[in-house]
C-alpha cells in the first residue's frame, strides 16, 4: 500500500471544492452504521498551520458512528494560498457555504485552537447550521495583550512591530518553515514528544512550500493584529444556547489552561474536560483519550436532540 493510499484509508479520499474561485481541499467518510442518518454529521476544523491530516487519528474512530467531514481552511493545507483578508469571519463563511453545498442539516462543529475559534464564530453567525460545538484549546484573540505579562508587553509589541513589514515577515517565514526549525516549535505545542513524528512534521512543513505561501503568511499575520479578526469569545459563549464541549490540555503552553474554567463558567451548556499530560492538540497527541470523550459527549448530549 502506497503512502497516499494509507492516507486515504484513514482520512478518506481527498476532494476539491471551488469556493469563490479558490480550490479548497476537503474529505468525507460516511458512517459505518446505518443509524447515522438520525445523527448530526461532524465537521472537523484544524488549527493554525495544520490541515485535514491533523484529524488522522480521529476520523477512523468517529466515522464508525457518524458521517465525518473535514476541510482545509483557506490559506492552509492544500487549499488555495489566497491573497485576501484573513479572519475568523471569512473562515466561518467558508464553513457555512461548504455546509450549504454538501450537508444542509444541523452539524456538530469540532475545532482545535484557531479552528475552535472559527467554529465558535460560525455557530454565532449561522445558528441554523450548528447542533453542537466542540472546542479544543480555545483562543481569544481579544485577550492576547492580557495574556502577556505587563512588563513584557512593550517588548512583544516592539518585536511584532519590527517584523510587521512584509519583507521581514517573508524572511521570518522562510526560516520557520524549515523542518529543523519547525520541530522545536511543535515541541512547544505537544507535551508528549513521542507524538511529534515525521508524518506530523511533513503535514506541517509541506504546505508552506506552496506558491504564494509566504504572501499568505504575511496576510495571516496582518489579519491577526486587526481588531475585527474575531468576535469576543466571552460575549459569544454567553449568547449560545447549544450544547458545547470544551477540552483543554493541562500542559498547554500556547494557550493557558486557566482560561478553560473562566470560559466554562460563562454558560451552563458548556461541559469542560481538562486532560492531564496533554498539550495544545489533544486530538492528535492523545487520541486514545480524546476520542472516547467526544463520543460519550455526543451520545449523552447531542443524542438527546435527535
Amino acid at each position: 500500500m502506497s503512502q497516499q493510499q494509507a492516507w486515504e484509508k484513514r482520512i478518506g479520499r481527498q476532494r476539491q471544492w471551488i469556493w469563490r474561485g479558490w480550490p479548497i481541499r476537503y474529505t468525507f467518510l460516511p458512517a459505518e452504521t446505518a443509524q447515522s442518518d438520525t445523527k448530526p454529521p461532524l465537521i472537523l476544523v484544524h488549527g493554525f498551520g495544520a490541515a485535514v491530516e491533523h484529524w488522522r487519528h480521529n476520523i477512523p474512530t468517529l466515522r464508525q458512528q457518524y458521517r465525518v467531514y473535514a476541510l482545509d481552511l483557506l490559506g492552509f493545507g492544500q487549499s488555495q494560498k489566497a491573497a485576501t483578508d484573513y479572519n475568523t469571519y471569512l473562515w466561518a463563511e467558508q464553513i457555512y457555504d461548504f455546509w450549504r453545498s454538501f450537508i444542509g442539516q444541523p452539524v456538530v462543529l469540532v475545532g482545535n485552537s484557531i479552528g475552535s475559534l472559527v467554529c465558535l464564530t460560525a455557530a454565532f453567525k449561522y445558528p441554523e447550521m450548528v447542533a453542537g460545538l466542540v472546542m479544543l484549546s480555545l483562543p481569544d484573540v481579544s485577550l492576547r495583550q492580557e495574556a502577556i505579562p505587563k512588563g513584557l508587553r512593550p517588548i512583544v509589541n516592539t518585536i511584532e512591530g519590527v517584523f510587521s513589514p512584509p519583507l521581514l515577515l517573508k524572511l521570518l517565514f522562510n526560516i520557520i518553515r524549515r523542518p529543523g526549525v519547525i520541530r522545536p516549535w511543535v515541541g512547544v505545542a505537544y507535551y508528549d514528544k513521542s507524538a511529534i513524528t515525521d508524518e506530523l512534521l511533513d503535514m506541517i512543513t509541506i504546505p508552506p512550500q506552496d506558491r504564494g505561501a509566504a504572501r499568505t503568511f504575511c496576510l495571516l499575520f496582518e489579519g491577526l493584529r486587526k481588531p475585527n479578526y474575531s468576535p469576543s469569545v466571552k460575549d459569544v459563549l454567553q449568547k449560545l444556547s447549544i450544547p458545547m464541549l470544551l477540552v483543554w490540555g493541562r500542559q498547554d503552553k500556547m494557550i493557558p489552561v486557566t482560561l478553560a474554567s473562566k470560559f466554562s463558567n460563562l454558560n451552563k451548556q458548556i461541559t469542560l474536560i481538562e486532560l492531564d499530560h496533554a498539550g495544545h492538540c489533544p486530538q492528535d497527541e492523545c487520541p486514545d483519550r480524546f476520542n472516547p470523550i467526544l463520543l460519550d459527549w455526543l451520545k449523552t448530549v447531542i443524542g438527546l436532540q435527535f
